[in-house]
């Protein structure tokens, strides 16, 4: 499959415990714009949202930012974007990020990450698209999450098949690689249990 013209990168408004989130999120930034590819986020300046988006710039990149005008100035809006989007509620900022994207990036974050996550995942298990999802598992981060997805489907609460297009990669010159072997395949109806 070719390159996406464009990436939502989900990831932490803070730099974490281990600094080698910084240095993954700097470098996916970097990736993303040597490869012309647009970085639609959540359009903070701060924590790895921050880092990502000052690489793509750095590195001649389009970045688009959406952020809710509530925190526009909790998470100090990025002021060098290439666009900024203002939006009123998360559920707009998430919708268009979603709109303006095809494929997604999660590097490590917090409750924040999670819910724009599952919430993507979910919409994917509905069928409503089928652009694929990569999670940076850097340094073994989201290990427990990857147990959590498996423990779903050994619990038979979702099909093996729901997560054929959620990939966990080590590296994060390992994402477009990733992206171009993945089906964009819509799922098939799921399987409810009837009474």
């Amino acid at each position: 499959m070719p390159l996406p013209s464009s990436l939502c990168v989900y990831c932490g408004s803070r730099f974490g415990a281990d600094t080698a989130y910084r240095d993954t999120a700097t470098g996916l930034g970097d990736l993303i714009a040597r490869n012309g590819i647009t970085l639609v986020y959540g359009g903070g300046g701060v924590g790895l949202m921050g880092l990502t988006a000052n690489a793509a710039l750095k590195g001649g990149g389009k970045v688009v930012g959406i952020i809710p005008s509530f925190l526009l100035k909790r998470e100090a809006g990025h002021p060098n974007l290439t666009e900024t989007v203002v939006v009123e509620t998360m559920h707009e900022r998430k919708l268009q990020m979603f709109e303006r994207s095809d494929a997604f990036i999660i590097l490590p974050g917090g409750i924040g990450t999670l819910e724009e996550f599952f919430e993507i995942l979910s919409w994917r298990t509905l069928g409503l698209h089928a652009k694929p999802i990569v999670i940076i598992d850097q340094g073994g981060y989201w290990q427990p999450l990857e147990a959590l997805l498996k423990s779903i489907v050994t619990g038979g609460f979702a099909d093996p098949i729901n997560f054929d297009h959620v990939v966990f990669v080590k590296d994060f010159k390992d994402v477009l690689p990733a992206i171009e072997k993945m089906p964009r395949s819509p799922v098939a109806e799921k399987t409810l249990d009837r009474l």
